[in-house]
């Protein structure tokens, strides 16, 4: 392992194909990564195999092992510097006798130990007892799970570095915008995942990182943000309804509601209303009750007569409301059409019904498969509509972006001269 000048990045090859893994590697390095990481999820599935290919590939270059050890610290430790890793990764929740054994190893075979502090209590106290026992580093994490609920790793970071004279990594979706802010509050070493991974150039993306340290001035990045419950609705716009129902494991779509106006999409918040097939009233007192940026969701069971129509819209619109969903049917299209506002409904007739004012607003309705609350807030496109519960917006939000940014890594590979099948080599992860 050559001489390290720090900062450094570290380019988390989080696949599980080593195939995937070498060529973001590829890409990270000629982008000035300094160190290249075979991730759990690629050590997992692939095996230390995966380490050996790296390090075949590039001799040149910090190869980690993040082994995330737990138990059996040398055998571990030994086995990963035998396929070649420089360093190896160790949980800090291990007991002290694993963590010393690994460090016994590493003396025994020229690596170095980073031990990983994720999900303990107090991580700057138990980065202080690993230093004494004779760790090289020691990482802050935030994991996957809880960057999607929008949490932020700043403050840990400041008080680990600052408990330690070992360098300190940071991993938990570091990218150009946040960098700089890391380098800050002490980190030497910025392991870099999603931004690169999920990148469609991960050369440049490395590039922009680098210049964003090397000039102390974040760089935006429109993708690899993880927001809060403000950021929700600039997340979903940026994401489709596809993204947002693989996020939700495949689910979230409200059946049998179609876009009646192709091209359009709506996203926002909930305002439900409850009424019965052909009864309007509601529906448009409903208008007057909504903020800018709601999206009315009308339950009438699926069916006509209509209680939605041009005036309705025009009305809607003028109020600046992000869409209507009607869980019935609707009318008036050429009009609807000519407002501009995103409608979707079960069907479409001429035919309306009388404003006798039965229902009520405000109330959870059952439609398409799902329960739809005020509060709620709704994908709508093309593709279909889909719902996500109000506690757990934000962490789906996330989530779907994380599709979203996934799907962009996988086209720029087909794009590259591969396939769909190839890129995900299918027929390795065939269910037996």
């Amino acid at each position: 392992m050559k001489k390290t000048e720090f900062p450094v990045i570290q380019a988390a090859l989080d696949f599980v194909e080593t195939s995937r893994a070498i060529k973001l590697a590829e890409e990270a390095i000629l982008g000035g990564a300094e160190w290249i990481e075979a991730g759990t999820p690629l050590i997992k599935t692939e095996g230390l195999d995966s380490v050996r290919q790296l390090r075949e590939k590039f001799p040149n270059a910090t190869v980690i092992a993040d082994m995330k050890t737990m138990d059996a610290g040398r055998g571990e430790v030994e086995a990963a510097a035998k396929a070649g890793a420089d360093i190896v990764v160790i949980l800090g929740a291990a007991s002290d006798s694993t963590i010393a054994q690994g460090v016994e190893a590493a003396k025994s075979y020229g690596c170095k130990i980073y031990i990983d502090t994720i999900n303990l209590p107090n991580p700057a106290a138990r980065a202080a007892e690993v230093e004494k026992m004779g760790v090289d580093y020691v990482g802050v994490h935030l994991p996957i799970d809880e960057q999607m609920a929008g949490l932020d790793i700043y403050k840990t970071l400041k008080d680990v570095a600052n408990a330690v004279n070992i360098p300190v990594a940071v991993a938990g979706g570091i990218n150009s915008e946040s960098a700089p802010k890391m380098i800050e509050a002490g980190a030497s070493i910025l392991i870099v995942g999603g931004a690169l991974t999920k990148s469609t150039d991960a050369t440049e993306a490395t590039k922009q990182i680098k210049k964003a340290i090397t000039e102390n001035k974040a760089i935006k990045s429109d993708l690899f943000n993880r927001g809060g419950e403000n950021d929700i609705r600039q997340i979903l716009s940026k994401v489709s309804s596809c993204n947002l129902s693989d996020a939700m494991h495949r689910g979230g779509t409200i059946n049998g509601v179609r876009s009646i106006i192709p091209g359009l999409k709506a996203v926002g918040k909930v305002l439900t209303v409850k009424s019965v097939a052909g009864d309007w009233a509601k529906p448009v007192e409903a208008i007057d009750m909504a903020e800018e940026g709601d999206i009315l969701f009308i339950d009438t069971g699926g069916i006509g007569p209509a209680v939605w129509g041009g005036c309705a819209t025009q009305s809607a619109k003028l109020r600046k409301l992000a869409g209507v969903i009607v869980y019935g049917q609707v009318r008036d299209i050429d009009e609807i059409k000519e407002i501009g506002l995103p409608v979707f409904a079960c069907c479409v007739g001429p035919n309306a019904g009388e404003p006798k004012g039965l229902g009520e607003i405000g109330v959870s309705v059952q439609a398409g498969g799902r329960t739809i609350s005020t509060g709620d807030w709704i994908v709508a496109d093309d593709s279909g509509v889909v719902s996500i519960e109000k506690a757990k917006a934000t962490e789906y939000a996330n989530r779907a972006q994380d599709v979203f940014e996934m799907e962009k890594r996988i086209k720029s590979e087909i794009a590259s001269g591969s396939t769909l099948g190839k890129v995900m080599q299918l027929k390795k992860w065939e269910q037996k």
